[in-house]
């Protein structure tokens, strides 16, 4: 079901004589470089309604019955640029609240983000029904304080921008709740943002040369992604994860090495990296006969556990097994180990963190040698998701993209973990486009059905980078981003 289809009784009531209004807006609005934007609904032999959807949002047998409601806010019946625009982001996909005002020509008008840094520490990881109920907690305030740093209350945004997917559901529900009410009690459009497209495109905010085409890597707890972007919702996925991500690896390993979860395991981990040799213990790359763009850590974070199973660990003068501490949920804390503990744990980690790496610098290698097959004139390869903040990380790919001539771009660290500016900023390019939905009604039904996608690909997938090694676990649910505006063009 579709998260932006108004109720059967609101939709009666919605006008389709809105011709002049989005001619007017299509008209000051830059001609977009691709086909499926408003301009081309207007070249049309006969006058009739132009009605302008969000396509992404519409299954592909629903989305045709999305109308913009005659009573948007005055500022759709007026010339507005892209400069005026004001957009309300908000992000609840994992385990940060975050939200963010952020207007047409760049500038961030305020960020905030509520951590739940305590639960990680205290679970080891996200708790999916602890992290609901924190968010459910703090979303109100988080959009509020957003309003007030940025200055502005909500009659002066031009629209709410929410992530409805990938990510877990349960989180996804309570953003996606407050953004339906607070753009239904202020009249305002709404538009459903793909998580891991926001990732990408928040580095179009920060790199203004940074044109389509360009590569993108997109790396964090959840996921691997490597895309060939084309242009604005049109993606080729060159490899994804097929079981673990590398963030998910760094925060396991990180886990069973006993440290500070408080800030997430990669951090920690990537600290403690520093102190060790990262030649010590000869960890297998991942997947070296798969020769495709995919990723996979299950297999690491096997080796790393056989690794700390095989060390003895000191406490106190007491000689324990870290297996026995792994099996009872208790890791023995860094900071109660001996300096011997200390030095073959920081062993682990840089060993660890080496081919994890690893395993990223070959896959880009790889995906850029086929993206240049399919687009030549690429010239960037874009590092984002919370992993992108790991400075070692950075180092290592920046050597592969100058052993290829490409150039990196990386979000600065607090726009590279999950934020409410990449959502609004997303949102900002696809309104440009006229891909956004009318505001929910003011008096929806408690138990509407969200149409919430944890499980959500972004891009088609490149013919050569089909797995055998492909787990069942990536099957998908949805169509992915790019084939649902496919086949929405399709249908104009």
């Amino acid at each position: 079901m579709s998260l932006l289809l108004s109720s059967v009784s609101g939709s009666k009531k919605m006008l389709s004589s809105l011709s002049s209004t989005i001619s007017r807006l299509n008209l000051f609005y830059p001609k977009p470089s691709i086909p499926y934007s408003l301009s081309s609904c207007l070249k049309t032999l006969k006058p009739q309604p132009i009605i302008p959807r969000w396509s992404p949002l519409h299954s592909l047998s629903t989305h045709s019955t999305s109308r913009l409601s005659t009573s948007l806010k005055p500022q759709f019946e007026t010339l507005v640029s892209k400069d005026d625009l004001v957009v309300l982001g908000i992000e609840t996909s994992c385990d940060d609240t975050a939200a963010a005002v952020v207007r047409g020509n760049g500038e961030i008008l305020s960020q905030v983000v509520s951590s739940q840094a305590d639960l990680l520490a205290k679970y080891g990881g996200v708790a999916p029904k602890m992290a609901e109920e924190a968010h459910s907690q703090v979303i109100d305030q988080v959009v509020q304080e957003a309003l007030d740093k940025a200055n502005l209350t909500a009659t002066n945004l031009s629209a709410v921008a929410v992530t409805i997917g990938p990510g877990l559901s349960l989180c996804l529900r309570v953003g996606v709740r407050k953004a339906r009410k607070l753009a239904g009690s202020f009249n305002l459009p709404i538009i459903g943002i793909h998580h891991m497209e926001a990732h990408a495109l928040v580095a179009r905010l920060i790199e203004h040369e940074l044109q389509f085409p360009f590569m993108a890597l997109l790396i964090s707890g959840g996921h691997n992604l490597l895309i060939l972007a084309h242009d604005l919702g049109h993606y080729i996925q060159l490899g994804t994860t097929i079981d673990d991500a590398i963030g998910e690896a760094y925060d396991k390993t990180a886990k069973w090495l006993g440290l500070d979860m408080s800030r997430s395991g990669g951090p920690a981990l990537e600290e403690l990296a520093r102190e060790g040799d990262a030649e010590s213990i000869k960890f297998s790359t991942p997947m070296k006969q798969h020769k495709d763009c995919n990723f996979s850590y299950a297999g690491l974070k096997t080796q790393v556990r056989l690794a700390i199973e095989s060390k003895n660990m000191y406490v106190e003068n007491t000689k324990l097994l870290l297996s026995l501490i792994m099996c009872s949920n208790a890791e023995i804390p860094i900071s109660s180990a001996s300096s011997q503990d200390r030095r073959s744990r920081a062993d682990i980690a840089a060993s660890f963190q080496r081919v994890a790496v690893l395993h990223l610098e070959e896959r880009c290698d790889r995906a850029i040698e086929w993206a240049r097959k399919i687009e030549p004139s690429i010239k960037h390869l874009v590092v984002s998701g919370g992993v992108a903040s790991n400075q070692y990380v950075r180092a290592r790919l920046d050597h592969v993209v100058k052993k290829n001539s490409l150039q990196l771009v990386c979000p600065p660290p607090k726009l590279c973990t999950d934020n409410g500016v990449m959502v609004a900023w997303t949102g900002i390019e696809h309104f440009c486009m006229g891909r956004f939905d009318p505001p929910p009604p003011a008096d929806e039904h408690e138990d509407y059905m969200y149409d919430l996608r944890p499980r959500w690909p972004l891009g088609e997938e490149y013919a050569e980078g089909r797995s055998e090694a492909r787990s069942l676990r990536t099957a998908r649910i949805h169509p992915s981003l790019t084939s649902i505006i496919q086949a929405s063009l399709q249908q104009q």
